[in-house]
């Protein structure tokens, strides 16, 4: 094998999860035209082995460290980590869709290829050593969602939905595109490795960083902001996940924020490791408007779904607490908090896809009034994920928490003083979740049952999909230090400054 042979099959190693979901996409978008109506669930189990096929892409590149096309793609411990949080994510909610698109009569197989190709998008973003090429995964991650959550094509709010995320999106889009080219002016690349060392240069020979470098961070917090759902760039979130698929909301609410903040942590923690005082306020209030306005909403809605939206912003907040940080410890806390996120997230929209029942009319808490009397193991797993996303000990959300929380005040710096206030705001938080958490709670076990409910069959896919979100929320509240270690080691790969 020659040397540029050996070359181009390390690349194609490194990118093996990418390249598997979009192999396996590729050929579900070929065969559903031939495929009968009535066995079209079959892609979707075609999906689902692409998704473990993607894994096992994962454990592949995980033997093979480095970088991958030129430097365009960073094939690390923090990128190996991520793919695993996220494609873990895909295959979940793709477990979890079969049942719920016979239901709503929108079988079919673009659906499934959709949200591999969104993975795939998500993948590259995760792993992504150059601006552009993070671009290319976002655009990727974006476009495919946009149609996912305008699935449900007889539905206006669906349609309202897809609108909305399509427009909104694309003007954050634009915002990101912008502070790239101005990065690009600043630094004379797009590599994240080498804009790092030309900002310690101008720092080292002019004293402060460029003017425009700053204009490009405050432009790429707006573009990457939007997607992970932070304050003010949150308006859209609640009307976006309540319109979308529940499946797809579930998608929504935990891969691509995941990869975002791959991303963000490349660029603000590496790249701009050196303006850390200047971005730190942005962080900062960002954090504390974030946890506010995503509690404080979420305790007023009637709606599930509205309010696990809502809480979707809440625990946004929570991760900018670590990710405010900087530190190894902090960015490993990032790492375990979205994984412990992932799992009790995507848990807990996966049980509203089931209670929904046809045309997602069952939402409201008072149509989960008794459910611990007439489906007590749904209403147990349900309960497990709530108390998590409150943080009840023992739980993932409770470790993912207390991590954030150390993460923010073992820093010791000139903003010591100040992460000790976020750290507290967090907490009041915290209890202010817990009204709205324990509401629905309550209903379904105190309230009298409803009658107008009459239980569904939980089906074998959706359970196995609930199984698993139980026992790894459960498994990161009780044995975290595996995950953790692993967290810390990635981390240590981005060489923190």
């Amino acid at each position: 094998m020659t040397p540029a042979m050996a070359e181009q099959f390390v690349n194609l190693q490194r990118l093996a999860p990418e390249i598997a979901l979009c192999i396996f996409g590729i050929v579900i978008m070929l065969a559903d035209p031939f495929m009968p109506r009535e066995k079209r669930r079959a892609l979707g189990w075609i999906a689902f082995i692409g998704a473990l096929v993607a894994l096992v892409g994962v454990h592949m590149t995980a033997h093979s460290p480095g970088l991958a096309y030129s430097g365009l793609i960073n094939n690390d411990a923090f990128s190996v980590l991520f793919h695993l949080i996220i494609i873990s994510a895909a295959a979940l909610v793709i477990l979890g869709s079969f049942d719920y698109l016979d239901r709503e009569g929108i079988q079919r197989g673009e659906y499934y290829a959709l949200i591999l190709f969104a993975t795939a998008g998500m993948g590259i973003l995760a792993g992504a050593n150059e601006l552009l090429t993070a671009f290319v995964g976002l655009e990727m991650s974006s476009i495919s969602t946009y149609v996912l959550v305008g699935f449900r094509r007889r539905a206006p709010v669906s349609n309202e939905a897809s609108v909305k995320y399509f427009l909104l999106g694309s003007f954050a889009t634009a915002f990101f595109l912008y502070g790239i080219a101005m990065v690009y002016g600043a630094t004379g690349t797009t590599r994240i490795d080498e804009i790092q060392a030309a900002l310690q240069n101008s720092l080292s020979q002019e004293g402060h960083l460029p003017a425009l470098s700053i204009l490009a961070l405050g432009l790429i917090f707006v573009g990457l902001g939007f997607k992970v759902v932070v304050a003010p760039f949150q308006i859209y979130a609640p009307d976006v996940y309540e319109g979308a698929p529940t499946p797809v909301t579930a998608l929504l609410a935990s891969a691509p924020k995941a990869a975002t903040f791959a991303l963000m942590i490349r660029i603000y923690s590496v790249s701009f490791a050196s303006s850390s005082d200047t971005w730190f306020w942005v962080i900062w209030i960002s954090a504390v408007l974030t946890m506010f306005i995503g509690n404080l909403a979420a305790l007023v809605q009637t709606n599930v779904k509205r309010m696990l939206a809502y809480s979707s912003i809440a625990h946004a907040g929570y991760i900018l607490v670590a990710f405010a940080a900087s530190t190894e410890f902090g960015v490993a806390a990032v790492l375990f908090y979205l994984a412990a996120y992932v799992a009790m997230k995507v848990g807990a929209f996966l049980v509203l896809a089931h209670l929904g029942q046809q045309d997602e009319r069952r939402l409201s808490i008072q149509d989960y009034a008794g459910l611990g009397i007439k489906q007590p193991a749904l209403a147990a797993c349900f309960s497990l994920f709530l108390l998590s996303l409150l943080g009840l000990p023992a739980t993932g959300g409770f470790v993912g928490k207390f991590f954030a929380f150390q993460g923010a005040l073992d820093v010791h710096s000139s903003h010591g003083a100040w992460f000790v206030w976020l750290v507290v705001l967090a907490a009041i938080n915290s209890v202010i979740g817990a009204y709205y958490y324990l509401r629905v709670i309550i209903a379904m076990y105190f309230w009298s049952p409803n009658q107008d409910y009459v239980p569904t069959r939980v089906a074998p896919a959706i359970a196995v999909a609930l199984v698993l979100c139980a026992v790894l929320t459960i498994y990161l509240g009780i044995l975290p230090g595996t995950l953790h270690s692993a967290a810390l080691t990635a981390a240590h790969t981005l060489a923190l400054h």
